[in-house]
């Protein structure tokens, strides 16, 4: 790496504080008043679900680090216990944030006639109401359990909501301890019948009605707390049976190492001292105090029907280029390379191409690999029949994708049954790549027809992620998708490739060499420039090179959505570089690489490729991924002129990253720009067909506004 007189800390943003901060905007959202109501909501309890699996697997990783006594340091020079530190005290603020702007909705809900109970609510009728679907709803499910020598503390899973209870016996006065543990398959929020709306979490009806449950007893003080664990698993590579080791370690998650411990404000000293006693010394654990605990647990309150609180709905459009041709999606890719824009467009054209293979009496062979397929996925059923009418099948299962471990498991099980030829990939990496391949044969030869995806092969989430899906029957792709899939199924590793980069061989290397080209272009007096679409930016080599490209007057422009260690417009390090995040109401997620081939950006002959992967190390080193040119002159266009420069100039919903780690909110022009609105009104990007003759026959011209 080269020396530098700028330091460490002044080179990069901290990953974890990066993460963090990107949870902030998550949560400003929360704020916005140009959201519907019922959305701010959302992406209220959206913030509180990514809080608990950062500390899930993020924060676990360095508290086991600590545990053990590990001195290695991030690279902007923090030890583990360093970076803890300065994680719970931004964890902490961002909690407090947390529950203000629950409590400015909750007063903005009741105002729209969503009104959310609290103890002192619940009289009269609504208490009569309440006893009645306590006494036949909750009531069945709860296990009061004592706590004396006898009965120890029982255990506490991962996301583990309790309540705990000091009681009086009335007749002897007798002291009782009791712990009430919410079931988790319990809804938390009951409705109550008619109009308006009115909404009560279990726990508070428990409080309520606790002379329901502890009969005979004085309630003399009173508490919840709620539990996080380390949710990771690592696989061991003497795992001589992945799946068996998979099973197992998901079992064994849920009993994982104490985090994080989330308690109520004013918890009674004697319980307090109880809660230390069991899970050890409060400072071994980063805690926070919270008026309302799980805040993902929001989520279920969006589920109610005011559609005037939501934004207007949303149907995707199906691709017309695959229309023209009668819906037959290998006709509609024979005649050119098809690019999809997801969710603007449907995913069901990537469900019509699976389909349409297993139907097809000429398909011989399909190979697809999965990494997170949902909990209904058409993509597996495709497989299934595929397989069931006798042609040869291969599914690449991950079973490493992180939470979904479980489902992946269970599909990779239904698989196998219908004869589909189940892979697990490599025990140390995981295969990330989105790409599907079918062979089918066409006269006297076979011709392969090929799918990359940015995104993952998941129906619901390609409902709210922005992504991209690129269809070809190059016969080069096909060559390269083979050998991809051989790497992964038979461990050999591919040689002359025609397209694809692929990691972990070669990914890293490729990147550079073309940054050194825009470098090359501006020592040479030609104008160099990059532009990237990322989810993460934390490689500390592609860093690097990026700030040498900076100083060689190469103008490098960055969409990083999450997580960014490197630090734009610093002097003398980055000032040619600009980062800036999109968080709005889709979730921005496809990767794409531009480079400008000795001409500013954008231009016909730069060089534009999709990925699956962000510039992370576990995407270099640990992770089967790809990285594809587009060289298809319509689809170039269309990525480069459209989605690219509709992220750079979107002014609505964008953050520039300053040199110091903070994010500031851009001001809407005089001509404000939303990217999901534009894609969400304008044709569709594929081959836009008849919608393309009626404009003229061109693309809509968007204009690169600098700020």
């Amino acid at each position: 790496m080269p020396q530098s007189p700028i330091g460490l800390k002044d080179r990069y943003f901290n990953r974890e504080l990066s993460w963090i901060a990107f949870n902030e905007r998550v949560l400003e959202e929360a704020c916005n008043p140009a959201h519907p109501l019922l959305e701010r909501l959302r992406f209220l309890s959206i913030s509180g679900n990514n809080l608990d699996e950062f500390f899930m697997v993020r924060v676990a990783g360095l508290k086991g680090q600590q545990l053990q006594a590990i001195e290695d340091r991030s690279p902007d020079g923090l030890t583990p216990v360093q970076q803890l530190a300065a994680i719970a005290h931004a964890a902490d603020q961002l909690t407090d944030v947390q529950q203000t702007v629950w409590i400015a909705l909750r007063n903005s809900l009741r105002e729209a006639g969503i009104h959310v109970l609290d103890v002192r609510d619940i009289t009269g009728e609504i208490a009569d109401i309440c006893e009645a679907n306590f006494r036949e709803q909750i009531f069945p499910i709860l296990t009061p359990q004592a706590l004396d020598p006898s009965h120890p503390f029982p255990f506490v899973p991962n996301k583990g909501f309790v309540l705990l209870f000091d009681l009086k016996r009335l007749s002897d006065g007798e002291p009782t301890r009791e712990l009430l543990m919410l079931p988790a398959t319990a809804k938390r929020f009951f409705r109550l019948p008619g109009e308006p709306a009115r909404y009560v979490a279990i726990e508070t009806l428990i409080r309520r009605f606790t002379n329901v449950i502890f009969p005979g007893f004085e309630l003399l003080g009173e508490t919840s707390f709620r539990v996080i664990r380390d949710s990771d698993i690592e696989v061991e590579e003497e795992a001589e049976d992945l799946v068996l080791f998979f099973k197992t370690a998901i079992k064994r998650r849920r009993r994982g190492r104490v985090i994080r411990l989330e308690p109520n404000p004013n918890m009674p000293e004697a319980l307090a001292s109880l809660v230390r006693e069991e899970f050890g010394e409060i400072d071994q654990v980063i805690v926070d105090t919270q008026e309302f605990l799980g805040i993902t647990d929001l989520a279920q309150l969006v589920d109610e029907e005011r559609p005037d609180l939501k934004w207007p709905p949303f149907t995707p459009r199906f691709p017309e280029r695959v229309r023209e041709f009668g819906g037959d999606c290998f006709a509609a890719i024979r005649s050119k390379d098809l690019l999809v824009h997801h969710p603007y467009e449907t995913f069901d054209v990537v469900l019509a191409f699976l389909m349409q293979a297993a139907a097809d009496p000429d398909v011989v062979a399909i190979k697809q690999t999965l990494y997170r397929a949902g909990k209904q996925s058409a993509v597996i059923r495709a497989l299934i029949d595929a397989a069931e009418a006798g042609k040869s099948v291969t599914a690449v299962v991950e079973l490493k994708a992180r939470f979904d471990e479980e489902q992946n498991l269970a599909w990779a099980d239904q698989l196998e049954r219908a004869g589909v030829q189940v892979v697990y990939g490599f025990i140390d990496w995981k295969t990330h790549a989105k790409v599907s391949m079918v062979v089918r044969r066409e006269g006297e030869n076979f011709r392969t027809y090929c799918h990359f995806g940015t995104g993952n092969y998941h129906p619901i989430t390609a409902r709210i992620y922005t992504d991209l899906s690129f269809f070809t029957a190059d016969p080069r792709a096909g060559l390269d998708a083979a050998q991809l899939f051989n790497y992964v199924t038979g461990y050999v590793e591919p040689a002359d490739l025609k397209m694809l980069t692929l990691s972990p061989h070669g990914l890293r290397d490729k990147l550079s060499d073309l940054i050194d080209d825009e470098i090359d272009h501006a020592r040479e007096g030609r104008d160099g420039a990059v532009w990237a679409k990322l989810n993460s930016l934390v490689d500390p080599a592609i860093i690097e090179k990026l700030y040498r490209a900076s100083a060689a007057g190469v103008q490098v422009d960055l969409v990083v959505r999450g997580i960014c260690c490197l630090r734009p417009g610093v002097p003398g390090l980055s000032d040619n570089i600009r980062v800036k995040s999109v968080v709005g109401r889709f979730l921005e997620h496809s990767r794409i690489m531009v480079f400008g081939n000795g001409a500013g950006l954008p231009n016909p002959d730069a060089k534009v490729f999709i990925s699956s992967a962000d510039w992370m190390p576990r995407n270099f080193d640990r992770r089967v991924e790809y990285l594809l040119p587009i060289e298809n002159e319509t689809v170039h266009a269309q990525i480069l002129d459209q989605v690219m420069v509709a992220n750079f100039i979107d002014d609505e919903q964008s953050w520039n990253l300053l040199p110091d780690g903070r994010y500031e909110r851009l001001k809407p022009s005089d001509r404000p720009f939303n990217l999901h609105r534009y894609f969400m009104t304008n044709p569709s990007l594929s081959g836009r067909g008849a919608a393309l003759k009626r404009s003229g026959g061109k693309v809509p011209k968007l204009t690169l506004r600098r700020s």
